[in-house]
This record gives structure tokens, C-alpha cells and sequence, in this order.
């Protein structure tokens, strides 16, 4: 039996029109407290709901620490990127001029160190830490609310 080597070329997805589906990254912030996970929600700017900190693709850096750029921006987290997805959840962003953008937001735990009193976004919106299965409860996004509803931290790679 021969094993043949086959390279795939790389592939490119042309953006044709606006309304293509877009991805981002979201931090899943997490910390144990008495041996129970908690994860960190913060309120949208302009709705207020309840959601995760989530942000564009960065030139030059990997999708978990581009998560944790959002999490430092919006909720002032410091912490470790861990560089494993734990989920995708899909949404629709409006625009500040009232386009719908279908937006596919892939998740990365980041294992929060310490909470800053300052950061760049901490006049427009309020953090909160809740148990996995309440967070799940607090959130619209019903792929979201399943990934933290599973969440376990001690599954996480090393």
C-alpha cells in the first residue's frame, strides 16, 4: 500500500458583498472560586444585554489571543489565552447604519488573572460573574447558551 502526499492549495474566500458571513473571536472568561467555575458576562454597549467579549480577526495573531485582546478592551480581564476553541455560535451584528451582518464567532477560554478597575471600555459597559449554567440563562444566543452550559474548565488541554 502506498501512502501518497497530497498538498491542499490554500484556500481564499472572496468577500463579493457585505452581507458574506464575518468571523470573530470571543473570550470565554473564566475563574474557580471554591472549586466551582464562574464565567464573566458583560452588558453590549447599545442593547445591554448580556454577552461575551468578542472582536474581529487581528493581522498577526492566533484567534485566542485576539479573544483576549477583547476581553482586556471590553471587560478589562487580565489572563491566560488558552489556544483551544470550545465552541462556535453564530449571530447577526447591526450596524451602526442598519445593515444585518451574519457573523460565525468561534469561543476561547481565557482564565482570568486579575480584573482592572480601568480599561478601554469601562464607561460604556457593566461585567458580571456567573455560575456556567446561569450565564447560559442570561445570554440570547441559543449556540452560546449551550456552549456555556457545558463549559468545564478541567476539560481544557494544558
Amino acid at each position: 500500500m502506498s501512502i501518497h502526499n497530497f498538498s491542499q492549495a490554500p484556500l481564499s474566500v472572496r468577500v463579493s458583498d457585505k452581507r458574506d458571513l464575518r468571523t470573530q473571536f470571543a473570550a470565554l472568561c473564566y475563574r474557580v472560586n471554591n472549586d466551582k467555575p464562574e464565567v464573566l458576562l458583560i452588558t453590549s454597549r447599545t442593547s445591554r444585554r448580556w454577552i461575551v467579549p468578542k472582536g474581529w480577526p487581528m493581522e498577526n495573531v492566533t484567534p485566542a489571543q485576539a479573544a483576549a485582546v477583547e476581553a482586556w478592551e471590553e471587560a478589562g480581564v487580565k489572563g491566560r489565552a488558552i489556544e483551544q476553541c470550545v465552541g462556535l455560535y453564530s449571530y447577526i451584528k447591526l450596524t451602526d447604519d442598519g445593515r444585518e451582518l451574519p457573523c460565525a464567532v468561534l469561543v476561547y477560554p481565557i482564565k482570568v488573572k486579575s480584573l482592572a478597575k480601568d480599561f478601554p471600555e469601562s464607561r460604556e459597559r457593566t461585567r458580571k460573574w456567573f455560575r456556567p449554567k446561569k450565564a447560559a440563562s442570561r445570554v440570547a444566543e441559543p449556540e452560546l447558551q449551550e456552549i456555556l452550559r457545558a463549559f468545564d474548565p478541567r476539560l481544557l488541554q494544558r
